[in-house]
Parts: structure tokens; sequence; C-alpha cells
């Protein structure tokens, strides 16, 4: 189906691989053309179908790992300023291995960035105010209806009444998780109102960056070129923030090498999770990377377990089952 939308800068996929905008150069490495060339020749092919479906639940596991990462030991506003610190470090040598944007997409990534500016300073002030474990499963469960919505909304798409009912079981439980974590929890108890509303929040803003950026990788002509300066571009918030405001005062008695280290893995784990998960939806419909990418609530138990050493027990691990069973219903069901 053609990437066309209301907005109308959509380049048509059958385009995007034999066209490019004037002036454009080519990928200048072989191994980035031809990963490119690769990628688009799956859109719309079983193939594609079955490696988007990898690629969100390898977004899933990721985005997990990358919660906690953000959450544990340090301050969440710490841990993001490194993470996105590390993210201009690494993406961009990678600048000069990818096509240059066609000029329709600068306006798109100025979103990007506005987007994931404002979902970030809500993650960080609801991390900072609520346990993981409760406060994890609620963004994530907002996330996957307003963006199956969204993807109505912006590519036409439209489940089926069975992937509406996997898509009912996985909100189920992950609600279901978080609901079960805030009867147990002992600490922050005293700003968890505040944190869940930071959450729901969130959670709206993953539905919406998870549509746009859907627009803005399927709107470009190398994919990689979308990916490489979304990273690029997006990372300079938080760091801005702790050079140039009165943030930079949380960093008074910081150890940084301990700190700079957690924010390089961040950066090459939010590479494979970002990227993983847009990847899918330039192969596959937006809404069911959505809903796969949302078994991440799984995996966070998990690291909330094994990590920032949370109790996990039979009824968590029974509604764990169920969002992982709704996933399986949504993917089946199409």
């Amino acid at each position: 189906m053609p990437n066309e939308s209301a907005l109308g800068v959509f380049v048509p996929r059958q385009l995007a691989r034999h066209c490019r905008a004037p002036g454009t150069p080519r990928a200048r490495a072989s191994v980035p053309a031809a990963m490119s060339e690769w990628l688009i020749s799956l859109e719309g092919t079983g193939s594609g179908q079955r490696l988007a479906m990898i690629l969100a639940l390898l977004a899933a596991f990721l985005h997990a790992v990358f919660g906690s990462l953000q959450k544990a030991r340090h301050d969440p506003w710490l841990s993001r300023g490194a993470i996105d610190a590390c993210l201009v470090g690494v993406s961009f040598p990678l600048l000069f291995l990818v096509p240059w944007p066609e000029p329709h997409m600068w306006p798109i990534f100025v979103g990007v960035v506005i987007i994931h500016f404002l979902y970030k300073v809500l993650q960080a002030m609801a991390y900072s105010r609520g346990a993981f474990t409760v406060v994890y499963p609620v963004v994530r469960g907002t996330g996957p209806l307003f963006a199956v919505i969204g993807a109505w909304f912006l590519f036409g798409e439209v489940f089926t009444s069975v992937q509406w009912l996997g898509l009912g079981v996985l909100l189920s439980g992950i609600f279901g998780l978080a609901v079960y974590n805030l009867m147990f929890l002992v600490t922050d108890r005293e700003t968890l109102v505040p944190a869940l509303g930071l959450a729901l929040g969130t959670g709206l803003f993953v539905a919406l960056y998870t549509t746009y950026d859907a627009f803005g990788i399927r709107s470009a002509v190398d994919p990689f070129t979308f990916l490489v300066w979304f990273f690029f571009l997006s990372a300079f918030d938080f760091p801005m923030l702790f050079a140039f405001t009165p943030l930079r005062r949380r960093l008074s008695g910081i150890a940084l090498r301990p700190l700079a280290l957690r924010g390089l893995a961040g950066a090459f784990v939010a590479f494979g999770s970002f990227g993983s998960v847009m990847l899918a939806t330039r192969l596959d419909k937006v809404g069911e990377a959505a809903v796969l990418r949302e078994t991440s609530t799984v995996f966070a138990a998990l690291t909330g377990w094994l990590v920032l050493r949370e109790t996990v027990g039979p009824r968590r691990i029974a509604l764990m089952t169920l969002i992982a069973a709704g996933a399986v219903i949504v993917e089946m069901g199409g």
C-alpha cells in the first residue's frame, strides 16, 4: 500500500525503490546501501512480515532493558542525559554512511525532535515519582491502543475482530500488572497519584511517536537515513538541558565514569530498540508492531526482578502470560 496520508508528504514505497530527490547522493558505503535495498525489497512480502514480527519482539526486549537502565541506580534525568550524549557521539560518524535526507524530510525531523523531547521529559518525571513496575506497565499499556487508532487514521490500517480481542487480552494483562504492583507497593506511595498521571501522559506520547516515526521512516527513500538522523537530532535536547539549565546541579557529587558507561550501554540499546520497531513499521502494519512491542512489560517485570531486585510471584506470571497471549492473538488474527 502506498505511504499516503492526509499530510501529503509520503513517498510511495514503489517510487522509493527507484528514485531519490534531485541532488541526493547515493549511499556512501556499499554495505549500508545493500542493507537498504534488501530491506526495501522485503516490503509487502511474507518475509517482510516475519522480519517485522521479529524486529518488534526484539524492540520489546530491548525497550525493557532501556527502561531499567534509565530507572536503575542513577537519577532518571541523569541517565537520560548520559544516554542522549552518547547517542550524539555514536550516531555522528554514521551520518557519513547514509544518503543525505531529502528536502521534505527536514520538517518531519523537526516534529520528531519536539515529540521525543516531550516524551522523554514526561518519562523522566514519571520514573522520578513512581516505582518502575507500576509506572512502566501504565506507560506501555496506554500506548498501543492509541497507536492502533493513529495507524487507522494515518495509514488506513484496520484491525480484525480477532486482533481487537487480542489487544483487549494484552491490555488487561498490562493494566492488571500495574494494579497488582500498585496493591503491594511499599515505596513511593506518597507520589503515586502524580506518577500515574504522568505515566498516562507518557503513554499517549508513546502512541504519538510510534505513529509519527512510522510516518517519518516511510517518507524517507532510505530507511537508514531516517534512523541515523533520527538518533542524531533527537538526542541533543537533554545534554543541552544539563548544559544550560539548573539540571546541571544534579551532576554534583556524581561519579561520572559509571554514569558514562550506563549512557553508552543505553545508547546502543536505544539503537536496537527504537531502530527495530521503526524498521518493523516500515515493513508491516504499524498497529501490529506497536502491540507486539508492548510485550516489553513482560521483559520489564523480569528485568525488575533480576536487576532491580523487585519481587515476581505467580499472579504476576499469570498476568504476563495474558500479555504474551494477547500479542500472539493479534499476530495470528492478522
